[in-house]
């Protein structure tokens, strides 16, 4: 039986309880500024960004099965990234 989605939001709220104990997982390891939506902004940005086709299955398997330290490392990449942007915008000032 294949499931289909309108949209990502749509997506997002079904596989929302395995994102929700993923980052019970990570909080519980010490990474409690993690939020659902960072497991999810990972996933959809960097493993799933050439993916195709991919079952319900397989991505709430990714969800569970992610490297803490990998999503880590994106978000602090991406707050990194942020900062520089602020910090490059104010220079022009």
């Amino acid at each position: 039986m294949d499931v289909a989605f309108n949209s990502l939001e749509e997506l997002y709220e079904r596989i929302k309880p395995a994102l929700t104990t993923k980052r019970r997982e990570m909080h519980r390891n010490g990474f409690d500024y993690i939020k659902d939506e960072d497991i999810w902004n990972f996933l959809k940005e960097i493993k799933w960004l050439n993916s195709n086709s991919l079952a319900l299955h397989e991505m709430v398997s990714d969800v569970l099965n992610c490297d803490n330290n990998l999503i880590d490392n994106y978000l602090k990449e991406k707050l990194n990234l942020r900062n520089r942007r602020v910090y490059f915008d104010n220079q022009e000032d």
